[in-house]
């Protein structure tokens, strides 16, 4: 980074783990209030590192996020000594989410932001009848399925990776779309495509195949449509120890056995 990270803001995901190290961290080395600070250290798991890029995203704030969670795959290691210096050193990742806008079988349009993924599944017992379009150009009239997702390189190692889809080096320009559970055409593994790309999922049948739709942390029910597309001059700036970057995360996912 260019600019002295001094001011730390440190924020926790309220599990009895997470406090303890806020209550240190900010014995140490005190607690900038939230707007007035130059980084935002987030102690908790990579559910709450999510949502802190949701709740900071217009501060344009740095987030480092130290794990106290479980599996901690967007979080540093916790490490209490010498932690300016190695804010100061650590590596930023720009990462852009997703704007999901759902219209809901009432006709009203809810918008969301993902930095992982969007997702449309069913909501019944029965399986959902999709049509996928691209830039308005329809690619698949059904897919059967459990459902599909849209996946951005950062969360192409979570729910996305879970169901088979491919992994997406950060700065490739790609995402990724993928079916769950697709029935027919049963062969059809998904797609990469061009981070610009629209895409759209249309309820093939609203009455008898219920869908709903999630956004990271948000879900839209009794679904006609969602249209997936890049979100403009929205980003977060995620800071990762040098030699533990996410694209390096990233790469030694594709190797895990």
């Amino acid at each position: 980074m260019t600019k002295p990270l001094n001011r730390i803001a440190f924020v926790s995901s309220g599990s009895p783990k997470a406090l303890g190290a806020l209550k240190e961290l900010a014995k140490r080395y005190g607690n900038a209030p939230i707007d007035a600070c130059d980084v935002i250290v987030a102690l908790g798991g990579d559910g709450f590192v999510l949502h802190c890029f949701h709740e900071y995203l217009d501060t344009g704030t740095p987030i480092y996020g130290m794990n106290r969670g479980t599996v901690g795959f967007l979080m540093n290691e916790y490490e209490d000594n010498d932690l300016p210096q190695m804010i100061n050193a650590a590596k930023p990742e720009i990462l852009t989410p997703l704007t999901m806008s759902a219209t809901r079988t009432t006709g009203e349009v809810e918008y969301a932001l993902a930095f992982n993924e969007v997702s449309v599944l069913r909501s019944s017992r029965q399986s959902a009848n999709l049509k996928i379009s691209i830039n308005s150009q329809t690619e698949i009239e059904k897919l059967i399925c459990d459902g599909a997702l849209v996946a951005t390189p950062a969360g192409s190692t979570a729910y996305n990776l879970s169901v088979h889809g491919p992994v997406v080096p950060i700065g490739s320009g790609v995402i990724a779309l993928t079916p769950v559970s697709a029935f027919r055409p049963r062969r059809w593994r998904g797609a990469l495509l061009p981070d610009d790309a629209i895409v759209t999922f249309q309820n093939l049948d609203c009455d008898k195949r219920p869908i709903n739709a999630s956004a990271d942390h948000t879900e839209v029910t009794n679904v006609e449509s969602v249209t997936i597309t890049k979100a403009k001059d929205k980003y977060v700036v995620a800071l990762f120890n040098d030699g533990h970057s996410l694209n390096e995360r990233i790469l030694r996912e594709q190797f895990a056995v």
